[in-house]
């Protein structure tokens, strides 16, 4: 038996005779990890590839941790109809999860069977989409504080999507044409979106308190390389671009000790001297 879902690897791996290169040891991959680096070296998305991952994970386990080359049409039909029946997924949810199926069998295994054609995706009926009126919206956004506020603003005005405006950077927002881009987006493609002038007050602000709130990280002592790592600053020289212009390295980052309760204070001999110690 399988001892875990890591566990899975695909047979052909598995062959003596694979070529190993000299002074490696044989160690099959692990089919999750195939299938992740399927879908790095087709480009497709983190969330695509979450998603599609999970669908695969799922299917494994419904069927008792056997491999998906052992198994066929008749195994994912069974899956599909779980998900219509018991789990009452929707349309779209059930073909996700049959397009993830496809794909692990299509791109991973690399087996391409006769019955996967007849495997028919669920109908999935076409709505009309709710829409808000501007009141709605408005009164919607009246209810909201903060940055979730300033969030929904930037979504409704500017028409990007969620993950699109939390993965926004201070350059991607050019002010002087009030312009927005957007970054490896949809279908990994970068575009460019308006900036409503009602919104550059507020991202103005923003700014400004999250530069703020990294300054009084800095001045309160916090590692250089801890808050490389907040900004997601690729070089350490940037950062202490921050530091230079708040003095931290003529003495504004304060030392341990001078936080420990009872050993700062009128403990030191600063405070009872009234001025630099000297031995």
């Amino acid at each position: 038996k399988i001892k875990s879902l890591a566990q899975v690897s695909t047979p052909e791996m598995n062959s003596p005779n694979t070529p190993v290169a000299a002074g490696v040891h044989a160690r099959p991959p692990r089919l999750m990890d195939q299938v992740s680096a399927r879908f790095r070296y087709r480009y497709y998305s983190a969330r695509t590839e979450e998603s599609y991952v999970a669908w695969v994970k799922r299917f494994i386990l419904f069927h008792g941790k056997r491999h998906p080359l052992d198994m066929g049409a008749a195994q994912i039909e069974a899956f599909l109809t779980h998900l219509a029946i018991a789990r009452k997924v929707s349309a779209s949810t059930r073909n996700q999860a049959l397009t993830a199926l496809l794909f692990l069998y299509r791109e991973v295994l690399e087996r391409k069977l006769p019955w996967m054609d007849r495997i028919v995706p669920a109908r999935t009926p076409k709505k009309l989409p709710v829409k808000l009126t501007c009141d709605e919206v408005a009164r919607l956004l009246v209810q909201m504080k903060g940055t979730p506020q300033l969030m929904a603003r930037v979504l409704y005005g500017t028409g990007i999507r969620l993950m699109e405006c939390m993965r926004l950077r201070v350059k991607d927002i050019d002010f002087g044409r009030n312009e927005i881009v957007v970054r490896a987006g949809k279908g990994n493609k970068d575009r460019v979106t308006m900036l409503p002038v009602s919104l550059c007050l507020a991202l103005h602000e923003q700014l400004q308190r999250v530069k703020a709130l990294h300054a009084q990280d800095l001045a309160s002592g916090i590692d250089i390389r801890t808050v490389q790592e907040l900004l997601g600053h690729a070089n350490v020289e940037t950062t202490l671009i921050y530091s230079h212009v708040l003095n931290v390295r003529d003495g504004g980052v304060i030392s341990p000790l001078d936080r420990m309760p009872g050993l700062a204070g009128n403990d030191s001999p600063n405070a009872r001297i009234g001025g630099p110690f000297r031995p």
